[in-house]
Order: structure tokens, then sequence, then C-alpha cells
């Protein structure tokens, strides 16, 4: 079921997987500027064509009444609500700590320096629909944006046969006060969120994950928005050593591989007798599971068992890795994680599985993937905050340091710059 690798090849084999992630389909590609174009052109037409031909629906309204979110909120399950609400104070709070303020400093002479801190004015955030609903990543796109003062968020969601997003969708976006939702998915909602169309604006910033169309349309509108990230597939590594209960990772590999076919579940470990009882817990366990067939091919095209010589060698895999999750099953895991310089979150210990990042715990669950965790983190306040540089110079200052910004401006060949300087330091006003 999955692929044993063994110490010695495990470079060549694992970037087989890493490729997966990383291939172009230029015909994807033609056929999201495709999408863009008609967007851009026709808007709220083109994005009701679009969702009858790719979703089955024939939508009313693009925008979903609010009525309609106050509905799904009250038809929830009395648990659920419960939970999802406490999910969202967890994730609030850890968010709230991110916070950074305006700075400003007395660098003397009369001068101030300084940097404001100012949230972004229109963010979109993009919920998948696809094979299961994900309010969680509401909560996760949405508390931030909030948290960092975002005046207006927008969120779009593909939609179901109704012609509208799912109730979970939309229950958590009426908790959140959420009231600007779109029952569009696909490149043809990134496409409305960059140019604007009757229904949809045009915003400063998309963020949330989405198929490889949404994430292609993503990577071709940035420049006229901003993005957070280009996510690719899901995927979890789990280090572990002779003391992890093998139960435990195969329950979290197979975690991983019920998202979809290309996710990637992989285990690395120097221990044969753990691999080993982690692919026997694994035969045990696939066979009932609801997505038993997206999970085994998940398990047998995208995901390893890599069993290294050492430990060390084991912290070089997952560091060459940079995985979007890394568990860290060891007797140490404080100790291991001082080790560990590429991961987009990491859980530690047997009993934080990556569900609990997922859901319930707080920090963000987008995270970069494919690699992109050697560069890049996860979704937070700073996503939606913009940095503003902020300079007053005195006379005083500017007569003492101005002969040198006028000499830098002349090695650069730019001599209106030093002019700019110059007539200031003539000036007797």
């Amino acid at each position: 079921m999955v692929p044993i690798i063994d110490t010695g090849d495990w470079e060549v084999r694992l970037q087989a997987i890493a490729d997966r992630r990383s291939t172009v389909d230029l015909r994807i590609e033609d056929a999201v500027r495709a999408i863009i174009a008609e967007v851009a052109r026709r808007g709220d037409d083109a994005v009701r064509t679009f969702t009858r031909r790719f979703d089955g629906v024939s939508t009313g309204p693009i925008s979903v009444p609010r009525k309609a979110l106050q509905a799904a909120f009250e038809q929830s399950d009395p648990q659920w609500r419960r939970v999802i609400t406490e999910a969202a104070d967890n994730i609030r709070r850890f968010h709230e700590k991110q916070l950074r303020e305006s700075w400003f400093t007395d660098d003397g002479d009369g001068v101030c320096l300084g940097q404001r801190m100012l949230p972004m004015e229109r963010v979109a955030l993009y919920i998948p629909g696809g094979t299961a609903a994900y309010p969680s990543s509401v909560l996760m796109t949405a508390i931030p944006a909030q948290v960092a003062g975002v005046a207006e968020i927008h969120l779009a969601s593909p939609p179901q046969p109704d012609g509208n997003p799912h109730p979970l969708v939309l229950a958590t976006a009426h908790m959140l006060g959420l009231q600007r939702v779109y029952a569009v998915g696909g490149a043809q909602a990134i496409a409305a969120f960059a140019h604007g169309t009757q229904s949809i604006p045009r915003v400063d910033k998309i963020v949330g994950p989405g198929n490889a169309y949404v994430t292609m349309a993503k990577k071709l509108v940035y420049g006229q928005v901003d993005i957070d990230s280009l996510a690719g597939p899901s995927e979890v590594v789990v280090l572990a050593d002779e003391t992890a209960p093998p139960v435990f990772i195969a329950h979290d590999l197979l975690a991983q591989a019920e998202h979809d076919v290309l996710a990637s579940a992989i285990l690395v470990t120097p221990h044969r007798e753990t691999a080993d009882a982690v692919l026997t817990h694994l035969e045990q366990i696939t066979p009932g599971l609801e997505r038993r067939a997206i999970a085994e091919q998940a398990l047998a095209e995208c995901g390893a068992c890599v069993v290294t010589a050492s430990m060390e060698e084991a912290i070089r895999v997952v560091n060459y890795l940079a995985p979007e999750h890394l568990e860290l099953l060891v007797r140490e895991p404080w100790t291991t994680l001082e080790h560990i310089r590429h991961a987009g979150a990491v859980f530690l210990g047997p009993y934080s599985p990556e569900p609990v990042g997922d859901y319930y715990a707080g920090p963000n669950h987008v995270l970069p993937t494919g690699g992109a965790a050697r560069y890049a983190s996860a979704l937070g306040i700073d996503d939606f905050l913009r940095q503003q540089s902020v300079i007053s110079y005195s006379r005083e200052r500017l007569a003492r340091t101005g002969p040198s910004i006028v000499a830098l401006a002349r090695s650069e060949g730019l001599s209106a710059h030093a002019e700019a300087i110059t007539v200031r330091l003539r000036s007797k006003t």
C-alpha cells in the first residue's frame, strides 16, 4: 500500500513525490486564462455561465441573502455550534498575540522616524467546496482578518445544488458576523475578486486554498491583487522513533490521505520495526474508511515510508521535504524540534495529532505546501496588514546629512534627486 524507501535513495524517490505538486499543467493555465478574460469582460454573466458549466448549478443572485446565512446557523446542530464557537475563541486568542503596533522614535535634531501598521481595506476569502465542507477554513481565514482590523471581508464558496454554498460554511460565516458571501467557486471566483463584477467587488487581497484551477487563477491575477500563497495538495510527515505508537501513526497518515488523491502522507523513521508495524495497522484500518478509495490511492501514489540509518538522517529527510505538517512522535520532541528548520506547523508528542491544529488549537491551518515552508509561513495577522514608513526630517538634520544624500544621488546619475536636496540646502526660508 505504502512504498518503503530504504536509506540511500530517499532523495530521488521523494523528489518524484514532490514533483507531482510543482508540475504545471499548461492546459489548466490556458483554460484559466480564458475564464479570467471572460469574467473581466462580461462580469456576472460570465460567472453564471461558468457556474452552470462547472458546478451544474443555475444560480439566482450571486450574493447569498443574509437570511440564508442566519437560517443555516439556526438550523445547524447545537453541539456543532458549541464546538465551532470554542474553536473560534481559540483561534482568535492565538492570533491576537500576533498583533504589532505602530511605532515612532525621536531620532534627535527634531527628526521623527516610524512605522504605521494599517489593515487592508477589502479582502476576499476563498473557501473550497468539492468532496467535503470546510467551515474550519472560514475560521482560519476570517478571524486573522478580523483581528487585523480589515474593514470589508468578502467570502466566496462553490454552490451546492440548492444554489448556495455548503450550509456549514454559511453558518460559520453568520457566527463570525460575515455578511458579504457569494455562491461562486473555482477560477471564476478568483477572477471576479481580481477584476470586480456587478455583484462582486474588486478586493485588495485573496486568501484561502483551492484546487489546481483556483491556484492557477491566483497565480495569474497576482499583481492586480495580492494573494496569500499558491497552495498545493496537503501533506504530513511523521517523524517517529521506537517510542511512537504505530497505531497512532497509521491513523495520522490516513487522516492526511483521505483529503484527496494527491495528498502526501510520509513516515520517516530509523526503526524498521516501527515502519513494519505501521504498515500492518494501515492494512487493518484502511478497509473501514468512508473515503477508502481516495486514501488508498493517495498512500500508494503520494505516500512513503522512509527507513533511515539514523535519527540524524531522518531529520535531514524532514528538512529536505519542508512539509506543511510535521508530527514529532519521538522520545524528546522538544529537543528534536531544535533541529527542525523547515516545516509549516509542528505537532509535538503522541497527543498532538494534526487534526488538533486543523480545527481547534488556535494556530492557523492555512500553511505553506510543496516545500514552500523553506521561505513561507502560516497565514496570520501580517497577511492582512500593511507597513507604512514615516519620515519627518528637520532643517537641521538635512543641513547636516544633505551633502551625503547628494553624493549618493549623483553616484547613481540621478541629478534631479540631488537637486531636490541641494535647493533646500541653499534656501534661506
